[in-house]
């Protein structure tokens, strides 16, 4: 039987020790294509690159695995292996891992996670994946087995047409119960900006801020980060309200 053909991306770059570790699990499941950005990319979303030419850059092509490089945005980068570089649209996309949760409304600023709905859109199934370390020298080894068993699930029983999956890891503390199917806490970025002063006596501002959950709910992935469970929240692009439209229809809106 032919392999599943896998496209791994992450917005840490293809340097990053979190998509190195993913390629070597991944590689246990199918054969590989790696398109990633060549610098960071985090926090820029759903963005993708229209007044820069993209470049691709190949680092490596042997039997089943292929990697390159992109100068884009992890959206980019899907858009880009999807047209010019896959020879048929892969079984399955995987993001990450990423370093640094990916949790609630984390969703929303996530390149690894836009690189994931961007996967969706095309109708392929597709998984971030995302730990709740920032460091670059995190452990990664404790995710091995939970994403193996996730990426062969979702091989085997497909994902309805629209939805991917947002994983989140706990750190590896010897502590973890499982997994667990959750929804998107209701949390938010309480920011404030830093003013300072540049050398040349220009002002500049520095963003920084802390999370904040006010979600007491037990079936959310804050929560089930926060007790040493894996977390599987599903999500779709669709971003309509369709329990509101009834309300707004009676509104009457018109001219």
């Amino acid at each position: 039987m032919e392999k599943p053909l896998i496209l791994i991306t992450n917005d840490d770059s293809y340097s990053a020790p979190g998509i190195r570790f993913l390629i070597t699990v991944m590689r246990q499941l199918g054969d590989v294509v790696v398109v990633a950005p060549d610098k960071p990319q985090s926090g820029m979303g759903h963005a993708i690159t229209v007044h820069t030419p993209l470049r691709l850059q190949k680092l490596s092509s042997e039997k089943n695995y292929k990697e390159y490089f992109c100068n884009g945005t992890p959206v980019d980068c899907v858009k880009l292996a999807v047209d010019k570089v896959l020879h048929r649209k892969p079984d399955l996309l995987v993001s990450g891992i990423n370093h640094g949760s990916n949790a609630s409304v984390n969703i929303i600023y996530s390149g690894t996670m836009s690189a994931v709905i961007e996967g969706a859109m095309g109708h392929i199934p597709s998984i971030g994946f995302s730990l709740n370390d920032y460091a670059y020298d995190a452990d990664f080894s404790h995710t091995a087995p939970y994403i193996k068993s996730i990426c062969q699930s979702v091989l085997n029983n497909k994902l309805p047409e629209s939805i991917c999956l947002n994983v989140n890891f706990p750190l590896n503390d010897g502590k973890i119960k499982g997994i667990k199917i959750c929804r998107q806490a209701n949390a938010y970025w309480k920011e404030e900006f830093s003013a300072r002063t540049d050398p040349h006596g220009r002002d500049y501002y520095w963003m920084k801020g802390v999370f904040e959950n006010p979600d007491e709910g037990k079936d959310t992935d804050v929560w089930a980060i926060e007790n040493h469970y894996v977390s599987v929240v599903p999500v779709q692009y669709d971003l309509t309200a369709h329990t509101v439209i009834p309300l707004i229809k009676k509104w009457k809106i018109d001219v």
